[in-house]
């Protein structure tokens, strides 16, 4: 290579590329950031410390204390085929970057495309104008071309021989091309409203409907002011349960990158960046909260907040947890309803509440039972990333979601003989109707999902599903006529 490269740099100097943005489709600071959280939460007063010794303190620290995976990062794939193509012309391509040195070097060592790596350590933050001399220092004034796609990055395209932009931040190609050295401008990563949409789960917000039970069951569903309640704290519900979802796709950035569909989540490829979602996160938190108290009951804001806490103990912690993670799940759909209750100002039965927990802990099984048994189909043996499961507990977990779907028609039929029921229904009888058409549900949602033809969200999955929604009018219609 050195001979190849005696002869052709005279007239091809070295191609240098930048790694943050440029190479990857994510900022390795931000992805050890997020790591840490995932895996240390307790020792992040430790990221304070680092930080007050300066920048390269700090990415030192979250290096050392995470473990990225380097193999699946979100490498753009038009930058790699530029590198290979220059690599092939026999050019020397250096990867220069402020990350780490040792995420770096495990990156060139993964990618196998670079002759030299030059990155930030203890000392040195490998940024802007350090990049720069550094550079100038070893190839010298006009002596390469420059990848890059920041603010920082200018000073170094202002160095070099031609500048290749590539996805540049908000400004960045203007102020680039004023220099007067770009040779090429790659828009290979442009984010749209679909990858919002597709982030925030607004097909979610579906679940939300579960906020309207017990406007039914009190049978008041014709009155306006409360239909608006209810209007409005679908809404404030959808806020936060998006902000959660942004805000577990970042912390399981690792186990959705090993996943066979997960990995093309907006966050996971890279379509959006860890730093808008950081910014996302809270601004739809303040919308939620802020219009709920503003707009419903006190009680609405504080079952909002419990959803929230416990949603965020459910990301860090609880769903690496077997049995623990479904009972939560189980818990997140009933919030729902207990947050209609308090929007609507209306008292919750025992029988809503011990029946909504069965149901849905038999649809949270199903959601963990369509995981491990898409894993038995790769011939995955060990523990599900992510979570506390094998896929040879694929049966156990059927015989209890099973079981648990059945126990919710059990509690059914026996709400049907309870004393106010049978006051506040003409023809209670009527309702036993019910209990054939939900066991036909239950049974169906289990077998689809034991010829894996189940949606990763049972309740989405129902919602959609003709079937599904057949009954659901059936059902409809059977307390209808009892009432």
């Amino acid at each position: 290579m050195a001979r190849i490269q005696g002869r052709v740099l005279e007239t091809y100097p070295p191609l240098v590329v930048d790694l943050d943005g440029t190479l990857l489709r994510s900022d390795l600071l931000m992805e050890t950031a997020m790591a840490m959280v995932r895996s240390q939460p307790l020792k992040l007063y430790k990221v304070l410390q680092w930080l007050l010794k300066g920048k390269a303190a700090l990415k030192e620290g979250l290096a050392l204390a995470t473990q990225i995976d380097v193999s699946v990062l979100p490498y753009d794939p038009e930058v790699i085929e530029l590198i290979k193509a220059e690599r092939a012309t026999g050019r020397m391509i250096v990867l220069a970057t402020a990350s780490h040195h040792s995420l770096a070097e495990r990156i060139a060592e993964h990618l196998q495309l670079f002759d030299r790596v030059v990155a930030s350590n203890a000392d040195r933050n490998l940024s802007a104008h350090t990049k720069r001399d550094l550079l100038v220092g070893h190839y010298g004034e006009g002596g390469f071309d420059y990848l890059g796609n920041s603010l920082d990055d200018l000073p170094i395209w202002g160095a070099a021989r031609s500048a290749f932009v590539v996805n540049p931040e908000k400004g960045v190609e203007n102020r680039a091309k004023a220099q007067g050295n770009v040779q090429k401008v790659i828009h290979s990563n442009v984010s749209t409203l679909r990858d919002w949409r597709k982030a925030l789960r607004m097909h979610q917000w579906m679940k939300n409907a579960l906020i309207f039970i017990p406007l039914l069951a009190a049978h008041q569903i014709h009155q306006p002011l409360q239909l608006l309640n209810g209007v409005l704290a679908f809404l404030f519900f959808g806020l936060c349960a998006s902000s959660v979802y942004v805000l577990n796709d970042l912390l399981d950035l690792a186990d959705d990158r090993h996943h066979p569909s997960k990995r093309k989540r907006p966050f996971a490829c890279g379509k959006l960046s860890i730093k808008a979602g950081l910014i996302v996160v809270p601004l739809l938190l303040i919308g939620a909260f802020g219009g709920a108290a503003l707009l419903l009951p006190w009680q609405f804001s504080a079952v909002l907040a419990a959803y929230y806490l416990l949603t965020l103990a459910y990301s860090l912690y609880l769903k690496r947890k077997m049995v623990v993670d479904v009972i939560v799940l189980a818990m997140l759909y009933t919030a729902r309803i207990l947050a209609g209750a308090a929007a609507f100002s209306l008292p919750l039965t025992f029988w809503i509440l011990a029946f909504s927990m069965f149901i849905f802990l038999s649809l949270a099984l199903v959601k963990r039972y369509a995981e491990l048994r898409e894993a038995r189909t790769r011939d995955l043996k060990e523990m599900t990333r992510g979570r506390g499961y094998y896929p040879g507990d694929l049966d156990m977990i059927a015989a209890l979601g099973a079981s648990s779907g059945h126990l919710s028609v059990m509690v059914l039929a026996l709400y049907i003989h309870e004393g106010t029921t049978v006051i506040q229904y003409a023809r209670p009888h009527v309702i036993w109707l019910a209990c054939p058409l939900l066991l036909f549900w239950i049974t169906r949602v289990w077998m689809l999902t034991h010829r894996g033809q189940m949606n990763d969200d049972p309740v989405v999955f129902a919602i959609r599903d003709r079937i599904s929604q057949g009954i659901g009018v059936l059902c409809g219609l059977v307390f209808w006529i009892a009432a």
